[in-house]
């Protein structure tokens, strides 16, 4: 499993972990952050990633520190964390980022966004 699924997973059973804590069912949650309780679910199972602003949200709202969520995730191996690219590479990322966020058309942006992973997908 990848690194960053491996994460989201973590960060979901912590959730999971702290409502049930505090004896919060999913739809008791839901309504303190304003989301359906389907998305609770897929916040706590990990199949949608949580924004840095709903992490923070959602620490507020179970009464803890976003650290809680990372909590004994275990990432002291090196081998879980691949190194930080620099130099060209990563401001030919920014410069990329930024360029692909000044496409208006969704469309267009799904298109390029499939053509880069299909690519990627094809070097593996």
């Amino acid at each position: 499993m990848g690194g960053t699924r491996r994460i989201d997973q973590h960060v979901g059973e912590r959730i999971r972990a702290r409502r049930a804590e505090l004896g919060l069912t999913q739809e008791q949650l839901a309504q303190a952050l304003q989301v359906s309780y389907q998305q609770v679910q897929k916040y706590e199972t990990g199949a949608n990633r949580i924004s840095a602003g709903r992490i923070f949200e959602i620490a507020r709202k179970l009464g803890v520190d976003v650290s809680y969520f990372f909590e004994d995730l275990g990432l002291d191996d090196p081998g879980e964390q691949p190194p930080l690219e620099h130099g060209g590479r990563q401001r030919s990322a920014i410069e990329l980022v930024r360029k692909f966020a000044q496409i208006d058309d969704p469309h267009v942006r799904s298109a390029i966004a499939g053509l880069v992973k299909a690519i990627v997908d094809r070097q593996v």
